[in-house]
C-alpha cells in the first residue's frame, strides 16, 4: 500500500511540470501583445500633432495600461513558476531582479496590478465621459470600486495570516 502511496504523490508532483505549457502560453501571449502595444505606439507617433490634449493623455493612458497588463503577465509567469514548478538558479546572477514572491504576495501585486489597470480604465472612461450615459458610468464605477475593496480585503487577510503566522513561529 506505501507503495501505491508513493506513487500517487509522485504522480502529483510531477504533474506540476505540466504548468510549463500554460507559462510558455502567457510567454506567447506577450509576445502578441507587444506587437498589439507597437501598434498602438505607432498610432500615437504619427498622430501626435493631430491630437488635442484629451486625446494624447487618453493615448499614453492606453499605453500605460498596456505596459502595466504586460507586467502583471510577466509577474504571473515568473513567481507562478518559481512558486508551483521550479527555482530558478541564480548561478549566471541573471535573476537577482527578481526578489522573492510567495503566493501571498503574488496575490497582494495581482490585485494591486488590476486596481491600476481598472483605474487608468475608469479615467479615460471620465475623459469620454459625454459617450456614455449616467447608468453605465454607475456601473463603470461600481466595478472599479469592486475591485478596490476586493484588493483591500486581501491585503488585509493577508496580513492577519502574516501576523498569526509570526505568532506560531
Amino acid at each position: 500500500m506505501k507503495s501505491l502511496e508513493l506513487l500517487v504523490e509522485r504522480i502529483i508532483l510531477s504533474s506540476r511540470w505540466l504548468l510549463v505549457i500554460f507559462y510558455l502560453g502567457l510567454a506567447a501571449s506577450l509576445a502578441v501583445y507587444a506587437v498589439s502595444f507597437a501598434y498602438k505606439f505607432y498610432k500615437v507617433t504619427i498622430n501626435v500633432f493631430q491630437y488635442d490634449e484629451a486625446d494624447m493623455i487618453l493615448a499614453i493612458l492606453g499605453l500605460i495600461d498596456a505596459a502595466l497588463v504586460a507586467s502583471l503577465i510577466v509577474m504571473v509567469m515568473i513567481s507562478g513558476y518559481e512558486n508551483f514548478v521550479s527555482r530558478f538558479d541564480e548561478a549566471e546572477g541573471e535573476v537577482s531582479f527578481l526578489g522573492k514572491l510567495d503566493s501571498g504576495s503574488l496575490k497582494i501585486k495581482v490585485a494591486s496590478s488590476i486596481v491600476a489597470i481598472s483605474s487608468i480604465h475608469l479615467l479615460q472612461i471620465f475623459l469620454n465621459a459625454t459617450q456614455y450615459d449616467n447608468a453605465k458610468l454607475m456601473w463603470f464605477t461600481i466595478i472599479h470600486l469592486a475591485f478596490v475593496v476586493s484588493a483591500l480585503l486581501l491585503g488585509f487577510l493577508e496580513k492577519i495570516m502574516a501576523k498569526t503566522k509570526a505568532k506560531d513561529s
